[in-house]
């Protein structure tokens, strides 16, 4: 076990296209959610060291002083490895002395900023406010307190967004110089504000396009493309994402949180009210060899560098080539093996979903 996360649902504000497990901070609520995590974690939590921990949302950063040290405090019972990547995903709204003095205090080392874009009308679609000088100004105030790993998210295809605009966004988001960079496409989910609104995609063509530019841009920039939507300058890729996508096992802890352990993935309840009553679990599955091997392919293959053979292996005494349609795939240009690796062509990295359900229904 080499990782956590830890859910905090709350928010001041719900974004339009946000589908991940939240709830409009109300102070009656929060005590009693930090109640229940301290709960949880303690219930669960075998003591294991860990070489990440990640505090994720929600917007972690919205709590009080009060409540922000209740919650560190809380976490302190996690065995870190002197080492350990400690993460926060923070609204640059929030960030303050204060603030800083807290995190820097507990042990946090890297921030997370979901700026998303700086371009006006994306923003009013996301419905998110983002000021360029805000985030410099909060970005410069970070490092001079030794806060320097600070990931920046940046989010494209966003409905009636052009390919100049996105450029614009990269350009920005460059000179801020952040040490790792997350894209994402926009999907517009179920039951969110944007999908009730009949917001509509932009054409996959211009949606490829966008992915090209970002990739090229960030590389010819010096951030190194390890893995499919993820950028990092030398020496800062996320610890926290590659035991995830090594399937390597961590614990989840919070509302709606997901975790892997001794060979049972578990996902928890979205529903505040039965957190907070103890409910923890909503549910949880015992993975079979074949669940396994088929998670190790599809999250490995999602890093550039792939999959080392031999180690899959070792792990499940099967040999990959055996047991998927590898050949095939590498005679049609999807897939190449190179010194022990297993790896998506880089020029087919935009169809890797359409290749991996190739592999994993091959049985």
């Amino acid at each position: 076990m080499e990782a956590v996360y830890v859910h905090i649902p709350f928010c001041n504000h719900i974004c339009s296209y946000c589908d991940f497990p939240k709830v409009l901070k109300i102070d009656s609520f929060v005590s009693d959610y930090l109640e229940a995590l301290r709960k949880e974690i303690e219930s669960s939590y075998d003591g294991e060291r860990i070489k990440s921990l990640y505090i994720g949302g929600g917007t972690p950063s919205c709590l009080s002083r009060k409540e922000r040290i209740r919650l560190l405090r809380t976490l302190e019972i996690f065995n870190r490895d002197p080492d350990c990547e400690y993460t926060i995903e923070v609204n640059p709204r929030d960030i303050d002395d204060e603030f800083l003095d807290d995190i820097i205090e507990y042990g946090i080392n890297r921030v997370s900023i979901g700026v998303e874009s700086f371009d006006s009308n994306n923003l009013n679609i996301l419905e998110r406010e983002c000021e360029y000088s805000d985030i410099e100004e909060k970005l410069k105030k970070m490092r001079l307190r030794g806060l320097t790993n600070i990931n920046l998210d940046l989010m494209y295809a966003i409905p009636g967004e052009k390919l100049n605009v996105l450029k614009k966004d990269i350009n920005k988001l460059l000179k801020l110089n952040p040490t790792h960079i997350s894209t994402y496409s926009l999907i517009i989910e179920e039951h969110t504000k944007m999908k009730i609104n009949g917001e509509e995609y932009i054409n996959e063509e211009l949606d490829f396009k966008m992915y090209n530019t970002i990739c090229k841009q960030l590389k010819k920039s010096g951030y190194d493309h390890y893995e499919v939507s993820n950028f990092a300058k030398p020496g800062y890729k996320s610890i926290h994402n590659l035991n995830y996508w090594n399937n390597g096992e961590y614990y989840g802890f919070g509302l709606g949180a997901s975790g892997y352990k001794d060979g049972f993935r578990y996902t928890n309840t979205r529903s505040i009210h039965e957190y907070i009553k103890g409910n923890y679990r909503l549910e949880e599955n015992l993975l079979t060899h074949k669940d396994q091997m088929d998670n190790e392919i599809m999250l490995g293959l999602r890093k550039l560098e792939g999959i080392n053979v031999d180690e899959f292996f070792n792990k499940y005494n099967v040999n990959i080539q055996d047991a998927y349609p590898v050949q095939e795939l590498i005679n049609k240009g999807e897939l190449i093996y190179k010194n022990g690796y297993l790896f998506v062509n880089p020029n087919m990295i935009y169809v890797m979903n359409e290749i991996l359900v190739k592999l994993i229904w091959y049985w």
